[in-house]
């Protein structure tokens, strides 16, 4: 299947190596707004340097959009138009708006369009995905060391979008209600954010995210009847203390209780070895194959958007910032 690359910044050369990686993909070549840059990357990897979108275009039957979040609607939109399927990195859009429109685009013409939430592809996310079932509570925390990519949107969108996509996955229910804060601190977008989102089924999930801090951080925490799970994406690891009616093997451990006594066990998950940028691209492959649904689907992409704008929104309205600051300093 022949498939092209738009964009060759830092996570576009990513893709590109991934893609190598993958017998299934006929490289056809790559296009980027900066002739210089292609044409230095297309030395180093020994592929086409196009000199239009149009051109590589015609010469693919997939594409994947690696560029700014402000550019994926008007670089989808052509795509779609033009029948090719079509890979967009995170966020899928800059609004909801656009979103729904690539939606409306792609049921048209027929094609596949797959959007980048490459946690859903971390190896201890598949691991555990079907052990995790209704959570009540999660706690979130996505620290990062600052890196001036990226900061032509905020924080949220960066990062804390991958927790949002995790977060809408498990919790199956709208949201009833949204409460945040935020800071700029280097960019002119917020560098900081902590949010509260209750659901309308009474789950309620705290997230903060940071692309400012001194360590990287990507730790979720979910508790639900059975069950508390504490994840590290970083690591790529996770530890399930499951509490059971029964006495379930011999590690089992009691606990007393006023009515009935509980069991503990506790087990350690090590997802396996992999690459989740290269495991996406082969899904999506996989998809346009068999002609099944995507992994992470545009309605996906949007759902995960418009918390973000509910977030951002939230953020507009925030009263006490140095009362933020004081709650939040010591994770970061």
């Amino acid at each position: 299947m022949k498939i092209g690359v738009v964009g060759v910044g830092h996570l576009g050369k990513i893709h590109l190596k991934c893609i190598r990686q993958i017998a299934d993909y006929q490289m056809t070549g790559i296009y980027d707004l900066s002739q210089e840059e292609a044409e230095k990357v297309a030395q180093e990897y020994n592929i086409k340097a196009y000199q239009s979108l149009d051109e590589l275009m015609e010469a693919s039957e997939v594409l994947c959009i690696v560029t700014p979040t402000t550019t994926h609607y008007a670089i989808a939109e052509k795509l779609i138009q033009a029948g090719k399927h079509v890979f967009i990195e995170k966020p899928v859009t800059s609004t909801t708006q656009e979103g729904k429109k690539l939606q409306e685009l792609a049921e048209k013409a027929g094609v596949k369009v797959q959007v980048g939430h490459v946690e859903r592809f971390n190896p201890v996310f598949r691991a555990l995905e079907d052990k995790i079932s209704n959570p009540a509570f999660l706690e979130v925390h996505r620290l990062a060391q600052y890196n001036p990519r990226s900061t032509d949107v905020s924080v949220i969108h960066d990062l804390m979008i991958h927790d949002i996509d995790i977060l809408l996955h498990f919790v199956k229910s709208p949201v009833k209600d949204v409460r945040a804060n935020g800071l700029s601190i280097i960019s002119r977008k917020d560098d900081i954010c902590s949010a509260r989102v209750e659901f309308e089924n009474g789950a309620v999930a705290n997230l903060t995210a940071s692309r400012i801090s001194l360590k990287n951080m990507r730790k979720m925490r979910l508790f639900q009847s059975n069950a508390y799970i504490s994840i590290d994406f970083l690591e790529k690891n996770a530890q399930i203390i499951g509490i059971e009616d029964e006495k379930k093997g011999d590690d089992a451990m009691r606990l007393e209780s006023e009515d009935q006594d509980k069991f503990i066990t506790i087990e350690n998950v090590e997802g396996p070895q992999g690459n989740a940028i290269k495991e996406e691209l082969e899904a999506f492959y996989k998809s346009i194959q068999d002609d099944s649904p995507v992994m992470v689907s545009l309605e996906d992409g949007i759902r995960a958007l418009a918390l973000v704008e509910k977030i951002e929104e939230a953020i507009g309205e925030q009263t006490d910032v140095e009362e933020f600051i004081h709650l939040k300093s010591d994770n970061y």
